[in-house]
């Protein structure tokens, strides 16, 4: 499994997501040293503690979309604040979009019942500036994984194996064998996941290397994970699609 082109990294985090140690430009050289071709910075929601302020995603159009050879899709992680799945930014600021990763955060979300929590990532997948359901790992919001699988086919969104879930000292609860448990289910159903980092500095750009060492460990089909290749994310990712066409955006 570690033979795999892993060329992507979707979810990461600057300085601007106010627990982060890197800038923008420090996780896009970083992204270039290791042979990320395509790099997600995807700040969070503003009802994280020290977030930003929304404005901030408003402003995406001064930002060069291809640095260091590496494209960049500008997005947020977006909180999944109730059991409908409602999310908390507005509708003005996720037009600016280039990709949108909905997590469940115990700050933003009342702790529910497996029905109560699957129901609020159901929702949240109906939501079409989403196309990423984060860390749906973390038993802290344990939830019917054979129905997430199942909607996640249904409206076309890639699940997430989380590299930092399967982290000593993650505070996120029982990730490994939830993630294996996901994982089968997505064998079962043909349903793609995406491997991302989460990482929150520089040296954690790209490093999918616990995640790749559980999908090894079961035996997990090559062709059901999209990190290998800009076409497959892009069958989830609108943006990348037109990123793609025209070769990446970048300034005179």
């Amino acid at each position: 499994m570690n033979n795999i082109n892993d060329i992507l990294d979707l979810h990461t985090h600057t300085i601007v997501s106010g627990h982060a140690y890197n800038t923008l430009y420090e996780m896009l050289h970083s992204a270039s040293e290791k042979g990320i071709q395509l790099l997600g910075v995807t700040e969070h929601a503003p009802r994280i503690p020290g977030a930003c302020h929304p404005f901030y995603f408003i402003n995406f159009k001064v930002v060069p979309r291809m640095v260091y050879g590496v494209r960049l899709l500008l997005g947020c992680e977006l909180n999944i604040i109730d059991y409908e799945g409602n999310i908390d930014l507005e509708a003005r600021y996720l037009k600016g979009l280039d990709l949108g990763i909905a997590s469940i955060h115990e700050p933003c979300y009342t702790r529910g019942t497996i029905s109560q929590n699957t129901s609020a990532y159901l929702g949240a997948m109906k939501n079409p500036a989403v196309q990423i359901i984060g860390h749906p790992d973390d038993g802290r919001f344990p939830s019917d994984y054979e129905t997430l699988v199942c909607a996640a086919r249904e409206h076309h969104k890639l699940l997430e194996i989380n590299n930092s879930s399967l982290a000593p000292g993650c505070n996120r609860k029982d990730s490994r064998k939830n993630i294996i448990t996901l994982l089968e289910y997505c064998r079962k159903y043909q349903v793609p996941v995406i491997l991302n980092s989460d990482a929150h500095c520089e040296v954690d750009v790209g490093n999918h290397r616990r995640s790749l060492r559980v999908l090894e460990e079961i035996g997990f089909p090559h062709e059901l994970i999209v990190n290998d290749s800009l076409e497959k994310a892009a069958a989830f990712i609108p943006s990348l699609q037109k990123h793609l066409a025209s070769g990446g955006v970048s300034h005179d």
